[in-house]
């Protein structure tokens, strides 16, 4: 078998990467090199499996799975390099590198995928193993060959070579569809040179617009005098729109952001009919009615019906709730006697959806922001770590390559120093380079080496919060304190696995539909007293948030509960109902069936220049396709486990850390390595319930 002993620092397979040592001369010089390698690599591992086989002998893990993983591992780490730096370093010759691999890496996906031999392998490693196949490694076992039969495997001739083009096609058109998104959010700008434009920003608002201003040449910019510079990128978009008086001007932007990526060289639109049309024909090609069943024969949820009745579940306690929320929100608008008020439109939503909050609980969550710098943000994150899972969180800059100035390094410890994991964290937003929202995913997952060396895992935790301006730390606001949070849930499950098999360490062999559990589970802590209590301090006088404020914000908890819900269900059933009844020949287009689903999930429908599809990332451009039910699948779980923790008393520490010792050992331990129904039952003592998340949710007596 051969090794990877490459000079090139994107060909060195093992250990951090050296980000800023690999260019996009490297991706078109040398992932051919490594392609070639590693076709040898599978060529001499079948030929060593056909002569294994020749005989009745049984088979061994050690014949059959490491060298596998070795391979898989080679393409992973390297192509993983590239595709990280093209989300968050992203330039035209990078991309262009990255499109023209791109091909040839799905190629080698279709190789390994359709191997017979491999194949043959596996199943008879399944049926009769050289010796006893533990949990993990039999879930493995089932999962590959579940993938196989996936990417085509069982296909012949004609058929399978259709399926290869249609599945190069399908990562080309992934591709594009992202680059779209990203190069519409930067296109759109508009300079506002008048302060009434800006009347009702904070001043850490028009602090961010000032500053993008004077990065596009308006080098006399000031958050005070202006002119300010309003993007489509969230954090200057979301601000504007929730907090701006001037309503033809939310309008304008509200109009701009769900158009993205929908007219001129940019448009989405066809893509997305392409991608859906080839979807269906790659399900059918594999014998399933549709995508949709294609994507949940690896998940929690057996089948559509069973996705449709959770959605139909929250959809029934949201809509009532969201309806009345609606008609709070033009009281509201009419005690104000603003005009809008008979008739609310979407761009009102965020900016009344403000000012009743701060009517009802008197609760200003700009205002929040001086008490949460991102440096005491981190202190309390790992304080509650360290006080859940027994863990120490230690800062390393400057002891691991970086791509960014802006990225940090932190090693993980257990309590007698042991170094257990670290990760990466790029934490603001880079509109120009970075794309748009936020992330966990893999540098290094844990594993051995050839010679038996521990790997130890490390991930990626990407976020897009508001930058630091004119010597301001980064000040968050409580959505992204979440966000901060969820990722790092996901960071945990990674970095705490103590599953040695790597193909079900940490989140790798986890069904999609289970995978939003930690991070979920992480946002309840956002608002516990020792958690929120602990970090929030006043960045200039360290002074700790008020009891007041805090007080607020927990009865805020469930502000609004019913739109979020509903926004969360309508993404969810358009996905699930775009991958199982559409087709280019069904008559709809995508977004007039998104159009009807909207009909009994929004309670304001959707704007005629409204093509949220265009912008639909996670399904388009990600690993969400008939699986954005996802997040309320996983939330039923996370709300359930987090339940645990109120039912022991969250102010019993013993209880509190005995608890989370259990989660620790369960559900951030085992990964893949188990089904998420046994990895549950062994936290919980039971099997989930939505109970949970119907209580925090605020939902109970509309359910009722």
């Amino acid at each position: 078998m051969t090794t990877c002993s490459s000079p090139s620092p994107l060909l060195k397979c093992s250990g951090l990467p050296e980000f800023r040592a690999i260019d996009s001369d490297q991706v078109r010089e040398h992932i051919p090199i490594l392609l070639q390698d590693l076709e040898a690599s599978l060529s001499e591992l079948e030929s060593d499996l056909e002569q294994a086989m020749a005989t009745d002998q049984p088979l061994s893990w050690d014949v059959v799975m490491h060298p596998l993983q070795r391979i898989s591992e080679r393409l992973r780490w390297s192509w993983g390099v590239v595709s990280h730096l093209n989300g968050v370093c992203n330039s035209a010759d990078l991309r262009e590198a990255h499109a023209s691999q791109q091909p040839e890496v799905v190629r080698l996906g279709n190789r390994l995928g359709q191997s017979r031999v491999l194949h043959r392998a596996l199943t008879r490693l399944q049926s009769c193993p050289a010796e006893p196949l533990n949990e993990a490694r039999r879930r493995i076992l089932s999962s590959e060959l579940l993938s196989m039969n996936q990417r085509g495997v069982g296909l012949e001739g004609e058929e399978q070579l259709a399926f290869n083009r249609t599945s190069e096609r399908l990562a080309e058109l992934s591709t594009g569809f992202g680059n779209h998104v990203l190069d519409a959010t930067q296109a759109w700008t508009l300079m506002l040179t008048d302060s009434s434009q800006v009347e009702g920003l904070p001043l850490r608002a028009l602090e961010a617009l000032a500053a993008a201003a004077r990065e596009a040449g308006e080098i006399s910019a000031s958050a005070v005098d202006g002119p300010w510079l309003l993007g489509l990128d969230m954090p200057r978009y979301l601000p504007f729109l929730t907090h701006a008086d001037n309503r033809n001007l939310r309008e304008t932007a509200y109009r701009a952001h769900v158009s993205r990526a929908s007219s001129g060289d940019l448009d989405n639109r066809e893509l997305i009919e392409e991608i859906l049309q080839l979807r269906l024909e790659q399900a059918r090609r594999l014998g399933y009615a549709h995508w949709a069943d294609r994507s949940l024969a690896s998940k929690m949820a057996r089948d559509v019906d069973a996705v449709e009745g959770l959605l139909e579940e929250l959809r029934s306690a949201a809509y009532p709730a969201a309806e009345r929320e609606l008609a709070d929100l033009k009281d509201c608008a009419r005690r104000h006697a603003a005009q809008e008020a008979a008739d609310l439109a979407a761009w009102d939503i965020a900016y009344w959806s403000e000012r009743l909050r701060k009517e009802r609980f008197d609760l200003d969550q700009e205002a929040l922001r001086p008490w949460f710098p991102l440096p005491q943000v981190l202190d309390g994150l790992f304080g509650l770590c360290r006080r859940l899972f027994d863990v120490e969180i230690r800062a390393a800059d400057g002891e691991a390559p970086i791509w960014h100035d802006d990225v940090r390094f932190f090693r993980v410890f257990a309590r007698d120093q042991t170094p257990l994991a670290a990760f990466y964290l790029d934490p603001f937003s880079r509109p120009a380079s970075k794309r748009g929202g936020a992330w966990m995913d893999e540098c290094l997952g844990r594993s051995t080496t050839p010679d038996g060396l521990p790997v130890l895992p490390v991930a990626y935790l990407i976020c897009n919060q508001t930058p630091p301006v004119d010597g301001t730390p980064s000040l968050m606001s409580f959505d992204e304190v979440e966000t901060l949070f969820h990722e790092f849930g996901h960071g945990l499950q990674h970095m705490l696995t103590t599953i040695d098999e790597p193909e079900a360490a940490g989140i790798n062999n986890v069904e999609w539909d289970a995978v939003e559990l930690p991070s979920q589970f992480m946002e309840n802590w956002c608002l516990d007293r020792p958690t929120l209590m602990g970090m929030a301090r006043h960045w200039q006088t360290g002074e700790p948030l008020p009891e007041e404020e805090f007080n607020k914000l927990r009865r805020s908890r469930t502000f609004n509960s019913g739109f979020a819900t509903l926004r969360q269900v309508h993404f969810a059933i358009t996905d699930l109902r775009l991958h199982s009844r559409w087709s280019s020949a069904g008559g709809l287009t995508p977004d007039q069936l998104r159009r009807e689903v909207a009909a009994n999930t929004t309670v304001i429908p959707p704007i005629e220049d409204d093509q949220f599809l265009c912008a639909f990332g996670h399904i388009f451009a990600g690993g969400y396709s008939a699986g954005y039910y996802s997040y309320k699948w996983a939330e039923v779980l996370s709300a359930d486990a987090f339940a645990a923790f109120e039912e022991v008393g969250l102010e019993d520490e013993d209880q509190i850390r005995a608890t989370g010792a259990r989660f620790r050992d369960t559900v951030l331990s085992l990964g893949g390595s188990q089904s998420p129904e046994e990895v549950f039952q062994a936290f919980r003592g039971r099997e989930a319930s939505s109970d949970a998340l119907i209580r925090h949710s605020g939902l109970t007596a509309t359910a009722a």
